[in-house]
């Protein structure tokens, strides 16, 4: 996969409580397949990676989201994690963040509890997805169609469950960073489920 995303760059925004290997493995998939990745968050310095319910490593914030241009991204990726996407969602500007890439059509992955984010981007009625089952109601209440599959595709838009699942969750977001903007992300889309 070397060099498939050449010259793209990716945001991956994240906050403190981020499931430790929902960031740094999908972040060394893009970085190998040739990508720019950036980690934006709410504060400058470290933030801090768990191991399910113990503090794992931590990690070096690229950019806050006070400095952060999405329209210099042409894809983004947000790890699970319990209290990241809580604290994501709790912020104007992040939710904004996100919007901008549904918005222009451009790729989104979010795995585990990161589709919360997505609920309260107001970004995932009428879509398919996946997440961390605990969280199925929530998204079914926002509009969504929540399905339990290792990797759901949806126009552009990339979701998993589980840590179990990142080995089919890189591959199917490489692919979708790989394509680009598509042409409409907010709506229905045809999802393409896999097992």
């Amino acid at each position: 996969m070397a060099n498939k995303l050449s010259g793209k760059k990716v945001a991956i925004l994240a906050a403190d409580g981020f499931e430790q290997v929902e960031l740094t493995r999908p972040r060394a998939a893009l970085d190998e397949a040739g990508a720019t990745t950036t980690v934006v968050s709410l504060k400058a310095g470290k933030i801090q990676g768990m191991n399910h319910a113990d503090k794992g490593d931590t990690v070096a914030v690229d950019q806050t989201l006070d400095k952060a241009k999405p329209e210099e991204f042409d894809a983004l990726m947000i790890p699970g994690g319990l209290m990241n996407p809580d604290t994501l969602r709790s912020s104007a500007e992040a939710l904004e963040f996100v919007r901008h890439f549904f918005r222009e059509g451009k790729p989104v992955a979010a795995i585990c509890h990161a589709p919360w984010v997505l609920i309260d981007a107001s970004v995932i009625r009428g879509r398919t997805v996946t997440s961390w089952p605990a969280i199925k109601t929530d998204v079914r209440n926002a509009g969504a169609h929540w399905v339990d599959q290792e990797v759901v595709v949806d126009n552009g838009l990339v979701t998993s469950r589980k840590p179990d699942d990142i080995p089919a969750f890189n591959q199917k977001m490489i692919e979708e960073f790989c394509e680009g903007r598509h042409t409409a992300t907010s709506g229905t889309g045809s999802a393409e489920l896999e097992t």
